[in-house]
Order: structure tokens, then sequence, then C-alpha cells
């Protein structure tokens, strides 16, 4: 897959994962209301959530100013108002909509993977956590 268009070195190797500077967070926690099943709808569950936000970080790092960079907590408050907020059936539209919020909100980002996970799903045998992960250019998939 080709770089973003939008004058970053980001690019895809051999598995479509970007690779270059990235904003990394890891294990945020929720409670929403998202599936198919009825009880889903009105219960809830914990859901978890990583965000991987590709941005270039040269200038950050060379002045130590936040002002050349992108603060955690502005994509964390994406990722909560997405999760805690509407009810959505499938996990990959939690997902797409978290990545295209942060595309609209911060243009500074070229490309986002985005992990949804649910601990807790009635299935027979012990896992961690199921969901779904999605990785989206800027280029492709968003406006720049």
């Amino acid at each position: 897959m080709a770089a973003p268009s939008c004058g970053t070195t980001t690019e895809a190797v051999g598995n479509g994962i970007p690779t270059g500077d990235k904003l990394v967070l890891r294990g945020l926690k929720f409670h929403g209301y998202h599936g198919v099943k009825p009880e889903e709808k009105k219960l809830g569950q914990k859901f978890v959530i990583d965000v991987d936000a590709w941005m270039d970080l040269r200038n950050a790092g060379k002045s130590d100013d936040l002002s050349n960079t992108l603060s955690y907590t502005a994509i964390y408050r994406i990722v909560k108002e997405v999760v805690e907020g509407q009810s959505q059936n499938l996990l990959e539209s939690v997902a797409q909509m978290i990545a295209s919020k942060i595309f609209t909100n911060h243009p500074q980002i070229s490309a986002v993977r985005v992990q949804v996970q649910k601990p807790h799903v009635a299935v027979q045998g012990s896992i961690d956590y199921l969901g779904v992960e999605i990785v989206r250019y800027r280029s492709i998939d968003a406006p720049n």
C-alpha cells in the first residue's frame, strides 16, 4: 500500500500496518451498550479499546513542546464519546466511528489502528476477549 498523500512518512509494510511515529493508547475501558442481543442493549458491558495514531513526532521530540504533538487526552475523549455514546450493533461500526472522528478532529493524524475488545462474551470456553481491529489511512478513508 502506498504512503498517504498528507505529507507524512507513514507507510504500510507487508501486513498492511503503517510504520513510523505514533501515539499509543492501550487498555481504555468503558461501559457501552453495543451488540445485537437485547441484553447487550439493555444492560451494556465493558469494552476495552486500543488505539495507535500515526503522525510525525520529530518536532515534538526536538522541541519538548506539547504544541508540536497531540495530547493523548484528545484521542481518549473521542474513544469515550463513541463507546459511551449511541448504541451500535457491530463492533466494526464502533471502530470505524472512532477512526473517522480521529481523522475529522486531528488532521495531523495520517493513519490509525483501532482495536475494540469485548472481554465478557457468552461463548463456550475460556477467552481473554473477542473483538475487531481496523487500520485506516487518511488518503484512502478520510478527507485531507
